[in-house]
């Protein structure tokens, strides 16, 4: 995933401004555009630099270019719910994992017997329980 959080979306920005503003200039002018996120803080890096936090966001202005990079962050509503429940972050939740664990321990085992014959356990069913017992623990030992 290279460092990015899928429950968010990043939008990359650049903006050409005039050269060699401060960071007073960089605020107005900032705050002068429609079509940007609010402005929080600016603070200098260097003396050719100077970050700007945004709501949702950060950016690089560039005094000797004129240019200003900027990222724009946006939460993905589904994604950021779904990863709350990966996390365990939703109250209740960890009461549904625990049943939904203990039903496929039900099914698994349930599913050992429910099979009679040469297809059951007692038949083809216990290579498969072999193999699937192997196969993890081959893979534990070689990696």
């Amino acid at each position: 995933m290279n460092g990015k959080d899928p429950a968010f979306h990043t939008e990359e920005v650049t903006l050409q401004a005039e050269k060699g503003l401060n960071s007073e200039e960089l605020t107005f002018w900032w705050n002068d555009r429609k079509d940007v996120p609010p402005l929080r803080k600016i603070l200098p890096i260097d003396d050719q630099h100077l970050r700007l936090m945004l709501e949702g966001g950060v950016g690089v202005y560039n005094a000797d270019s004129g240019t200003l990079d900027y990222e724009k962050h946006s939460k993905r509503q589904f994604v950021y719910w779904i990863n709350k429940l990966h996390y365990n972050q939703v109250k209740g939740w960890s009461v549904m994992a625990d049943f939904f664990a203990v039903s496929l321990i039900f099914f698994a085992l349930s599913g050992l017997i429910m099979v009679k014959g040469k297809n059951g356990i007692a038949g083809r069913g216990k290579w498969y329980l072999l193999l699937g017992f192997i196969v993890p623990v081959l893979y534990i030992i070689l990696s």
